[in-house]
């Protein structure tokens, strides 16, 4: 199953509510996301740019953008983003993927004519 780096802040309202009432939230999130089919790796809280930061998995980014919208809509969050993450395996396969595709950057040449016109750039018509 594919693999969820979610990064969260809480409002200062939603900081306010735990404060006067400490709670272990790694339940509440867990069963989210056994509800849309995945499953809680774990929860960690932070100093810097977010408050904290989930690792979860779900079937599908729909499941997982389900499970999202749900905690978005509670009102509780001031920043949450999510990143799907890639194995070493996926990001080889895409890497081997990438050898076949041409790209070219803006007002640059593409890839397949840099590899195929080396000794003679010139050649290379811009796209």
């Amino acid at each position: 199953m594919p693999l969820y780096l979610i990064r969260f802040s809480y409002t200062p309202e939603a900081w306010a509510k735990l404060v006067k009432e400490p709670e272990d939230r790694r339940e509440t999130i867990g069963a989210l996301l056994e509800a849309a089919g995945g499953k809680l790796h774990g929860l960690w809280y932070a100093f810097g740019d977010h408050d904290g930061y989930v690792l979860g998995e779900a079937p599908d980014n729909t499941s997982a953008a389900s499970a999202l919208l749900a905690v978005a809509g509670s009102g509780a969050f001031r920043s949450l983003s999510t990143t799907v993450l890639l194995t070493v395996e996926e990001t080889l396969d895409a890497l081997r993927g990438a050898q076949s595709i041409a790209y070219r950057p803006p007002g640059g040449i593409t890839t397949a004519c840099l590899q195929s016109c080396a000794s003679s750039p010139g050649r290379c018509r811009r796209l």
